[in-house]
C-alpha cells in the first residue's frame, strides 16, 4: 500500500484551488478593466507606427528609384549633349582648317601669279634692253663702216672682225 499512497504536496487542497481561481478571476477582471485596453491601444499604436514606417519606407524607396532614374536620364542627356558639343567643335575645327587651307592655297596661287607676271615683265624688259643694245651696236657698226670708205673688200672684213671683237656683250 505504500505505493498507492499519494503525496499531499502533489494534490492541492480544494480550498487552495478555489481561492486561486477567485484570485485569478479578480486579477483577470482588474487587468481587463485597467490594463487590457491600454495594452491593446499600445499594441495597436505600435502596429500603426510600424505600418506608417513601412509605408514611408516604401515611398522613400519609390522616390529613391525615381531619383535614380531621373539621375540616370540626366546623365544620359548630359552625355548626349557632350557628344553633340564635341561633334560640333570637331566640325567647326575641320571647317576652320579647310578655310585656312583654302586661304593659304589662294594666297599661294596669287603669289605665284604675281611672281610669273613680274618674271615676264623683267624678261620683256631684258629682251627690250638687249634689242635696244643690239640695235645701237648695229647702228654704231654701220656708221663706222660707212665713214670709212674702204675700197678693198678684205680690209672691210678685217675691220668688221675687229669691231666685233671690240664689242663686249653683257
Amino acid at each position: 500500500m505504500y505505493l498507492l499512497e499519494i503525496n499531499p504536496l502533489v494534490l492541492p487542497d480544494i480550498g487552495l484551488v478555489f481561492w486561486n481561481t477567485i484570485a485569478f478571476i479578480i486579477l483577470f477582471v482588474v487587468l481587463k478593466k485597467m490594463a487590457w485596453k491600454p495594452m491593446l491601444k499600445a499594441i495597436h499604436d505600435r502596429e500603426s507606427g510600424i505600418e506608417e514606417a513601412l509605408s514611408k519606407a516604401e515611398k522613400m524607396k519609390a522616390e529613391m528609384t525615381a531619383l535614380a532614374n531621373e539621375n540616370e536620364a540626366l546623365l544620359h542627356k548630359a552625355r548626349e549633349e557632350r557628344a553633340v558639343l564635341i561633334k560640333e567643335a570637331k566640325e567647326q575645327s575641320d571647317r576652320m582648317i579647310a578655310e585656312a587651307k583654302e586661304k593659304a592655297k589662294s594666297e599661294y596661287d596669287r603669289i605665284v601669279a604675281d611672281a610669273q607676271v613680274a618674271i615676264n615683265q623683267q624678261k620683256n624688259a631684258a629682251l627690250t634692253d638687249v634689242k635696244n643694245q643690239v640695235g645701237a651696236l648695229v647702228i654704231e657698226v654701220s656708221e663706222k663702216i660707212l665713214r670709212k670708205e674702204l675700197s678693198n673688200k678684205a680690209e672691210q672684213e678685217n675691220y668688221i672682225k675687229q669691231l666685233a671683237e671690240d664689242v663686249k656683250l653683257n
